[in-house]
């Protein structure tokens, strides 16, 4: 899937752990700007409070997801926390034709997409300190404690991966990293 003529806008992959922030810089990013979308995903795992099929992600079965996967429908997908994750081809072409694309996923699905779209920039949002990540963690109030050591165990794996980012924003202060994730839309 590499970039094609005639697309418009760049694919841009955003990844990092749990509770960094990445979801609240795209989706601010997204609400300021008419020429980025940001793709929406398809997963198996239960919604959370608040969360509408088609909007955060497309809520499926896991024999809906399985079936797709064999259908080659998926830019990337993966499977963590005993749930899979994808990203449908079609909207990213689609959207790509008259906008920017923001995908939000975790570091296996970015080196994945990376892999079958070679232009897509990576760019890894990571904490100020683990003592910071784990406080946001904890102040969502979506997890428990088990799901949140979870998503920490996982992070030490993350940040290996961060060298393969074509960026690093250091989410300390929000407006600061929407910023530079702006920056790099617009180059």
């Amino acid at each position: 899937m590499n970039k094609k003529a005639n697309e418009k806008g760049k694919l841009l992959v955003v990844s990092g752990p749990s509770g960094v922030g990445k979801g609240t810089i795209v989706k601010t990013l997204v609400s300021r700007r008419t020429d980025v979308v940001e793709s929406v995903s398809c997963t198996t795992r239960e919604p959370r409070a608040g969360e509408v099929h088609g909007r955060e992600y497309y809520f499926l079965t896991k024999e809906e997801f399985l079936r797709r996967v064999q259908e080659d429908d998926f830019l990337e997908y993966d499977e963590h926390f005993g749930n899979f994750y994808g990203t449908p081809k079609s909207f990213v072409r689609e959207a790509l034709k008259e906008k920017s694309v923001i995908l939000e996923i975790d570091v296996v699905g970015a080196l994945n997409a990376k892999k079958a779209f070679p232009d897509c920039v990576l760019v890894m949002i990571v904490p100020p300190s683990m003592e910071e990540l784990k406080r946001r963690l904890i102040s969502r109030n979506s997890e428990t404690e088990a799901e949140i050591e979870n998503r920490l165990s996982r992070l030490e794996y993350e940040l290996s991966q961060k060298d393969k980012y074509d960026f690093v924003i250091v989410n300390d202060e929000i407006d600061m990293a929407i910023q530079e994730l702006e920056k790099i839309i617009d180059q």
